[in-house]
């Protein structure tokens, strides 16, 4: 099977597994993932499908690690580069200087020195987003949660550089300890040092672009994407950590966020969209590739062999969590200055446990090389299995802990409250709308578009649509009557808008299959008849001219006539308007207003006033929520929810004018 269908298979899988997440959110994310890959691993090409290490650190790994760099906040890493430097650097060198000792010496026949310390590397880095997809309803005490993610940017390329003295020594059958530390500095550093440069330069290339070039996003946003690829393929050319090299670019990146604030705000939100989109795919591009491996890994495996190495990844992660709470415990790291015995030991419990192993684990486990020396090396899909069982169990382990230990989170307003109070802001824009000026196409336009922000997730309850549908014809009536008697308008124009309203209430009540048939067939012969008059047009133009004279004297008629029932329709509809049939009502609105286009569609739309009564729309949704927010009917956070609900609104809207 070729790479990319192999790759296109694999995203199928995350979106499916995303889409039965969405619906069934029982377990995190990534374990719906992986078992989405388990299930791919039944299509017989897939079984052997493989991405060289190298790819798949450039094309997947470098973009995450780039991404979580740019979305850190700068001035929250410096305050707390001491428990950064502490995990990710100290405790990554000491827990796989204790776990390599550890396998080495107790199961010497099965681990050699470099091999030891090559799983003991593999299984250091942890991986932020796996914890939050865990943490997602509990509330995660703030100085943990930051911990775990500055420490996940960093411990990534310690153990990189880790496992690539590991490989090197396994390799060439030496190892030396001044070299080992010197590669490791030289790696470390550089890698760091390079990424701040490469960022710095890419920085300075957009900000030049940028205010020559008013937000040029078709240039702007791809250098951004490519960003990662090139930095991690020049850094690793050099020889230095590429991992750290992109992450170093990425935290540069996050400085010029910080300084752009609003200026290049259309850049800066496709920017944000796009990444999201781009880290979403690639995380669970890793855990589906980890689910289809592991029926691969399997197979290569006896049973026995399978339990000895499903004993040893839990011993590996215990050992790692209890080294984790002790080093909190004693000190190592102080998650905060002042703080209860009590807390204390729940927070170097928390950190011990949100050590949870993802992406950079099984990114490095397939990395193993499968020739050193010319020897496969034997234990090779035994380290790739027991590097799965720690990422498996770190997942179950905080899947289950995490909500036992944290409290849930506890939202100000539920789903079903925002939706009602966005319903009522929108509907008191609409209201302000219809009850200022006349009634005219822009207006009824605006009205329309103003009426999706709250029919976005609704359904149409075909009863009350309806039911306002006839009340509405009643309307229509009542009105022509009124109009007919008062001679504001012809026994004429009475007979054509009358013709117009049966036509209308046939077209949307119930038919039997007979009646539909017939009336298919009265509308393709309609469709048949229409192109012979076309052609009779092309043969006599004056015949033509005369149709369209009489079309425009009909509309001349039947204008008047409609512009003043749509102003009483409209007027019965905001009456009758509530939270609960809004949708119903916005979709009658749009029958109306899908007539009134008919018979106006030669006039010209007045762009300018559309945008005069979308300002003044979005204004009074503004007014609305600060009215209901002053008056203690809606909560703060909810008040803050709306008006970004809003601002977005508005923004897309403004978008649209360029």
């Amino acid at each position: 099977m070729s790479t990319v269908l192999g790759i296109v298979l694999l995203l199928v899988a995350v979106v499916t597994a995303n889409i039965i997440h969405l619906i069934w959110p029982v377990l995190p994310l990534a374990i719906y993932q992986i078992i989405a890959g388990v299930v791919l691993a039944i299509i017989p090409d897939l079984k052997t499908f493989q991405l060289e290490p190298e790819i798949f650190m450039l094309l997947i790994i470098a973009p995450l690690m780039f991404n979580d760099g740019q979305n850190t906040s700068s001035r929250q890493l410096a305050r707390g580069l001491s428990r950064t430097m502490s995990m990710a650097v100290y405790l990554a060198l000491f827990a796989v200087i204790i776990l390599g000792l550890g396998l080495h010496f107790l199961l010497p026949r099965s681990f050699s020195f470099p091999v030891a310390f090559m799983l003991a590397a593999i299984i250091t880095p942890t991986d932020a987003v796996a914890v939050k997809s865990l943490t997602t309803d509990v509330e995660m005490p703030e100085n943990v949660s930051l911990t775990l993610e500055h420490e996940s940017l960093f411990n990534d390329a310690s153990g990189i550089v880790l496992f690539s003295l590991a490989s090197s020594a396994l390799a060439s059958g030496s190892f030396s300890l001044a070299q080992g530390i010197w590669t490791f500095l030289y790696v470390f550093f550089g890698g760091i040092i390079f990424g701040m440069i490469a960022g710095s330069l890419l920085i300075n290339v957009r900000t030049a672009l940028m205010q020559h070039h008013v937000d040029i996003a078709p240039i702007v946003i791809p250098i951004n994407v490519m960003t990662p690829i090139v930095v991690y393929w020049l850094a690793e050319e050099l020889h230095l950590s590429g991992i750290l090299a992109v992450v170093a670019a990425g935290i540069m990146h996050s400085i010029l966020y910080d300084r752009l604030h609003l200026t290049s705000t259309k850049v800066q939100i496709a920017t944000t969209t796009i990444w999201n989109i781009i880290a979403d795919a690639l995380n669970g591009l890793v855990f589906v590739f980890l689910g289809l491996s592991l029926p691969m890994v399997l197979g290569h495996m006896k049973q026995l062999q399978t339990l000895k190495i499903v004993g040893i990844a839990l011993v590996l992660y215990l050992v790692m969590t209890w080294l984790r709470y002790l080093w909190s415990q004693i000190g190592f790291v102080r998650l905060h200055s002042k703080a209860l015995q009590q807390d204390k030991k729940l927070d170097s419990l928390l950190l011990a446990i949100g050590g949870v192993h993802g992406t950079i684990t099984m990114a490095m486990a397939f990395s193993i090389p499968l020739l050193v020396n010319e020897d496969r090396i034997a234990m090779r899909n035994a380290l790739i299995l027991i590097a799965a069982f720690v990422i498996l169990i770190s997942l179950f382990v905080g899947t289950f802990a995490f909500p036992k230990l944290l409290p849930q989170k506890q939202e100000s307003y539920s789903k079903a409250e925002f939706h009602k109070a966005l319903t009522n802001t929108v509907q008191y824009a609409i209201n302000d709308l219809t009850n200022n000026g006349e009634q005219n196409r822009e207006k009824s336009l605006v009205i329309d578009q103003l009426a999706s922000q709250m029919t976005m997730r609704a359904r149409l309850n075909t009863e009350t649509y309806n039911h306002l549908l006839q009340k509405c014809h009643q309307v229509e009536l009542d009105t022509l009557e009124e109009l007919t008697d008062n001679d504001v308008i012809t026994e004429r124009q009475e007979r054509m808008y009358s013709r117009l309203m049966a036509r209308d209430l046939f077209s949307k009540s119930k038919h039997g299959f007979w009646d539909t048939f017939i009336m298919l067939y009265h509308r393709l012969h309609w469709l048949h008849a229409r192109r012979k008059v076309i052609k009779l047009y092309h043969k006599n133009p004056e015949l033509k001219k005369a149709r369209q004279d009489h079309f425009k004297a009909v509309n001349d008629e039947i204008g008047p006539v409609l512009r003043i029932v749509i102003r009483r329709v409209n007027k019965f509809l905001n009456d009758a308007q509530t939270p609960k049939n809004a949708y119903e009502i916005a979709t009658v609105r749009r029958t109306y207003l899908n007539r009134y286009r008919i018979f106006s569609r030669k006039n010209k739309i007045n762009a300018d006033l559309m945008t005069s009564y979308f300002i003044n729309a979005f204004q009074a949704e503004h007014s609305y929520i600060q009215q209901q927010a002053a008056a203690h009917k809606i909560s703060f956070d909810l008040a803050n929810a709306l008006n970004e609900q809003v601002s977005t609104d508005q923004l897309v809207y403004m978008q649209s004018l360029d």
